[in-house]
């Protein structure tokens, strides 16, 4: 399932989803918490990234294991090996804040949503819900880079 669509690895496709998406979900959600009054306009954007971009990057994740695997069954051996699975190692991390980053938002959405049958939260867990969606999406900015980097340095490194 994750490893070809039209004779292309799933990963090479996918990655470049994830590297669109999740700062795009890290900024759009810290715009959610900073401009309260464009809340309304940036509701479903946030819900809509909070759902695809986690399913991406676990796409992702699942379709680089594959090619991982694909590669060791060739024979690949040497530091290009260990190349790739540094780079394994960040997409597992960036997967792992990426969906606490999609449920904190989703979460900051409902409790900011103003719909009559959300029970009103306590003062206190609005702030810490913004903060932990602004402290999530700055890590996995961080992540997208490292694990971004790392592929294109094992992909791309010794070619120019």
């Amino acid at each position: 399932m994750f490893k070809e669509i039209l004779g292309l690895p799933v990963h090479v496709l996918v990655v470049h989803a994830v590297v669109m998406l999740v700062p795009l979900l890290a900024l759009l959600s810290a715009a959610y918490v900073a401009l309260p009054r464009f809340r309304r306009r940036l509701d479903w954007a946030v819900a809509i990234l909070a759902v695809v971009t986690p399913v991406s990057a676990f796409v992702a994740v699942e379709s680089g294991e594959e090619l991982t695997d694909a590669f060791v069954a060739q024979g690949m051996q040497g530091p290009i090996v260990d190349q790739i699975f540094e780079h394994s190692r960040y997409g597992d991390i960036l997967f792992r804040w990426v969906l606490p980053l999609a449920v904190a938002a989703l979460l900051l959405l409902v409790l900011t949503s103003g719909h009559p049958r959300v029970p009103k939260p306590p003062s206190w867990v609005t702030p810490v819900l913004s903060v932990a969606v602004v402290a999530f999406g700055v890590v996995s900015l961080v992540y997208v880079y490292l694990t971004g980097h790392s592929g294109a340095e094992t992909v791309w490194g010794n070619t120019l």
